[in-house]
């Protein structure tokens, strides 16, 4: 059994990652402020004797004799990230360092959970681990763009400063039951709009293409990548390739919903990106195989039933 510690373990990711390491026979600490996260999605595991839920900002130091890190505190939404920018990079930057100082006391395996955002708006499609990016470093987005890229070079330097066993995995779109529902992330956005009877927001024309991955896939990609070997510390794409666009996306939540909603459009946010893509052929050599496995309608269906038992409670 291990001791494994999960920061941001109360939001959408973290919560689903807890249950995983728990069901594979894992001592579980769960950290978060609740800035994002919620005890309503690990309320479940509150009795289990191996499951330990903490308070705690890791914008300050935390102790504990743990295995693993998986480092994954940070808000993650543009309306979440932009509500209070320093605070965003702040928990990206001095967050890591804390967690890194962690896992250099106690020998642990940490992993960052970096984001397809480090490749900003790509000028390279898709994206490879390789691609540098196209970020604006003085942007509104750059709060956390630039705070996840910095987190990235803290793990790289502590790694070859202080040999500190490090992973880093860039996350791309991913959804599934107990998002936030208002995180402004356009799955979340669709589904709520369609169940509610609210216009369908579309940004822009609707041509722009996400590649949305079912948060189960990105689990089991997260669990294999931390039981790689040493040697194998990424960046490593984990993401869907199959690319959809705003338009085929609303059309699908549309027709799970049935309903009548109407779809709009309104100008598109700046900085945002007009595609996104990952080349996940590294994560398929380095992980056993790993690729996604649920299609979107199938995971969209299994969002559409959270979310509806969810508003009708509200």
């Amino acid at each position: 059994m291990k001791r494994i510690l999960v920061t941001g373990g109360a939001g959408f990711i973290g919560s689903h990652l807890c249950d995983r390491l728990l069901a594979d026979g894992n001592d579980v600490i769960c950290l978060d402020n609740y800035f994002t996260g919620s005890k309503s999605n690990i309320v479940h595991l509150v009795d289990n004797p191996f499951f330990e839920l903490v308070r705690h900002d890791v914008t300050h130091p935390y102790f504990a004799e743990v295995d693993e890190i998986y480092n994954l505190a940070c808000p993650a939404s543009p309306v979440h990230y932009q509500y209070n920018p320093i605070k965003t990079i702040k928990t990206s930057v001095m967050g890591s360092i804390n967690m890194l100082g962690l896992a250099k006391r106690v020998r642990a395996k940490i992993m960052q959970a970096s984001t397809s955002e480090v490749y900003g708006d790509p000028q390279v499609h898709p994206q490879k681990e390789s691609y540098w990016g196209n970020v604006n470093p003085i942007g509104i987005r750059s709060c956390y763009d630039e705070g996840k890229r910095c987190a990235e070079a803290l793990f790289m330097d502590y790694h070859r400063q202080n040999s500190v066993k490090i992973k880093i995995i860039r996350i791309f779109n991913t959804y599934g039951p107990r998002m936030h529902p208002n995180d402004g992330r356009v799955v979340s956005n669709f589904i709520v709009q369609a169940l509610t009877g609210q216009p369908i927001t579309i940004f822009g024309d609707g041509t722009q293409t996400r590649s949305f991955q079912y948060v189960d896939d990105l689990i089991e990609g997260m669990v294999r990548m931390m039981n790689t070997g040493n040697d194998i510390i990424g960046p490593v794409n984990l993401g869907n390739p199959n690319e959809f666009s705003m338009l085929e996306l609303a059309r699908e939540v549309l027709d799970i919903t049935g309903s009548s909603s109407k779809i709009i459009h309104k100008p598109l946010p700046q900085d945002d990106p007009t595609q996104r893509k990952p080349d996940i052929s590294l994560a398929q050599e380095m992980l056993d195989g790993w690729e996604p496995r649920v299609q979107l309608r199938n995971g969209l269906r299994l969002t559409v039933e959270y979310f509806d038992k969810l508003l009708s409670k509200a």
